[in-house]
């Protein structure tokens, strides 16, 4: 009989074990045993990566954007209402204490017919307790743990984006800056030109042709300062939104050529998605997603339920108090739910195969983002050299050619061309200097920034 009803339980479990949910296969990644680009003498990556660069001011802005970014700020409410959720799925697999208190002030008639008043009272306690048999309530509670681990890491890559975001900001602001002085120099050496010009015309030393080409080359270049300002005032109202304040004017710290060039981060392929905050985050996601279709797939399964309850009952009509008691338990196993369980496994199926595809494009992405910033860094170095060959060549050249101007030896247009090529050259320098210190910016955050990794004990709660 023993055996009957034992075979009976686990074709009953069988059964109700849910449908097998097939979910997709995503390859394994295998990372290279080194970087495509060589990225020469390297050096450990500091947390505090922005120091680097030698100015207190991007300092100060970086730490100040960390500390009052909205952003930033919406990331750690989302942990905290996760770790809020691994407390409700920790409290499921506890069992549950209620108290309760009923009073009746009653006048009614007894069997003989005369009215009979009553004041009856009956406080009670009851316990309930879900028994885990098949660990659907562990599972949730995973679910739950891995969901709090993936919203600290997305709070963590917010960090590091808004610190990437913020030292970009302003090394383009100083690039901004050193792009208008150069305008402003030149601009003055315009003014110096056309009123030579306009003088070499007045006493008939020159065509007019020349003043209207002064005039012209004048007209031109005043057009860039304004372009320059509007842009500097667009990067300092950036910098205002990340470091939570309003549009106001930015501090100023060092010149572009004078930032120290930090080194390059050490790292080898292999150690780039433990790295990472936003490919832990999606690790983290996967994991969540895997337990959760469990839990869908046992939501299959038996459910037993135990409760009891014990208390006393008060009234007038009795000479001492009642005490009142209740044990009892319950199986509920799912028969008929109209496709409902099967959806939802279905869905979470899906939710997990989304999960997988989504870790393996971040994870192929942060190979990219290293090997683009390796690339940028190298070759943007480069052309800061060949930049400044090119305008320490252009400088000597309109220094010849003003000099042949003046002693008459050559058409002022020879001068003018001159003047717009070093003009040229000089904001093209600053340019590329600007987005080589920036493309270091980013080489920092594909490498993850000196991330130190999430706390894996959500308030007590494993």
């Amino acid at each position: 009989m023993k055996r009957r009803a034992a075979l009976l339980l686990a074709l009953l479990v069988s059964a109700c074990a849910g449908p097998v949910v097939k979910t997709a296969t995503v390859a394994p990644l295998a990372p290279a045993p080194a970087w495509r680009t060589d990225s020469g003498p390297v050096a450990p990556l500091d947390r505090a990566w922005w120091q680097g660069f030698g100015d207190p001011v991007l300092t100060d802005l970086v730490e100040r954007a960390l500390a009052n970014n909205t952003d930033i700020g919406v990331a750690a409410a989302r942990v905290r209402e996760a770790r809020a959720n691994v407390a409700l799925a920790r409290s499921q697999v506890l069992p549950t204490l209620d108290a309760s208190l009923s009073g009746v002030r009653s006048r009614e008639v007894d069997p003989f017919g005369q009215p009979e008043k009553q004041t009856a009272g009956e406080p009670k306690l009851q316990l309930a307790y879900e028994v885990d048999l098949f660990g659907r309530l562990a599972d949730q509670r995973s679910a739950a743990r891995d969901a709090y681990l993936a919203s600290a890491a997305a709070r963590d890559a917010a960090r590091l984006s808004v610190a990437a975001a913020t030292a970009s900001g302003y090394l383009a602001l100083r690039g901004l800056d050193a792009r208008l002085a150069v305008a402003r120099s030149t601009l003055a050496a315009r003014t110096e030109s056309l009123r030579i010009a306009r003088s070499r015309v007045e006493h008939g030393y020159s065509p007019r042709l020349e003043l209207a080409q002064a005039q012209a080359e004048y007209d031109a270049t005043a057009q860039i300062l304004p372009q320059i300002q509007l842009a500097i005032t667009r990067a300092e109202d950036a910098l205002s939104v990340l470091t939570g304040t309003m549009p106001s004017t930015a501090a100023r710290g060092l010149a572009t050529d004078r930032f120290t060039v930090p080194p390059v981060p050490e790292g080898l392929p292999s150690e780039l998605l433990r790295r990472r905050p936003d490919v832990a985050q999606a690790e983290y996601q996967l994991a969540a997603s895997d337990r959760s279709l469990a839990v869908a797939r046992k939501r299959f399964l038996p459910q037993l339920r135990l409760s009891a309850a014990g208390g006393a009952a008060f009234s007038t009509l009795l000479t001492n108090p009642i005490t009142v008691w209740s044990v009892g338990g319950s199986i509920l196993a799912p028969l008929f739910e109209g496709g409902r369980l099967t959806a939802q496994a279905d869905a979470a199926g899906a939710q997990r195969d989304q999960a997988a595809f989504a870790y393996r494009r971040v994870a192929l992405g942060a190979f990219r983002d290293v090997e683009d910033a390796l690339a940028a860094v190298q070759r943007l170095d480069e052309q800061v050299a060949l930049g400044e060959r090119q305008r320490d060549a252009l400088a000597e050249a309109l220094r010849l050619a003003t000099n042949r101007y003046r002693e008459g030896y050559s058409p002022y247009l020879e001068q003018l061309d001159a003047q717009r090529g070093l003009l040229g050259a000089q904001l093209a320098l600053i340019q590329t200097r600007s987005d080589a210190l920036a493309a270091r910016v980013q080489l920092y955050q594909a490498m993850g920034g000196g991330w130190p990794g999430v706390a894996t004990n959500p308030g007590g709660a494993n």
